[in-house]
């Protein structure tokens, strides 16, 4: 028996709502509006808050970088 795992292959662009010819500025200024809307300690009683948060950074993370980014 063969197991199978295919791993989903997560947009950033798509994450911070920015276009993908968007300039560092647009992409910071959409993940700051993103992380202050979506942090943990400004959504106690929102479970998913969290783990959106995180996804933020991470995207933010990516595309920030211009040798990650490019990949």
């Amino acid at each position: 028996m063969y197991l199978l795992v295919f791993m989903t292959e997560k947009d950033y662009y798509q994450i911070l709502g920015v276009s993908k010819d968007a300039d560092a500025k647009v992409i910071r200024r959409a993940y700051l509006a993103l992380a202050t809307k979506h942090h943990p300690d400004m959504n106690l009683d929102d479970s998913t808050a969290e783990e959106r948060f995180k996804e933020i950074g991470e995207a933010y993370a990516v595309l920030e970088d211009e040798a990650r980014r490019a990949e």
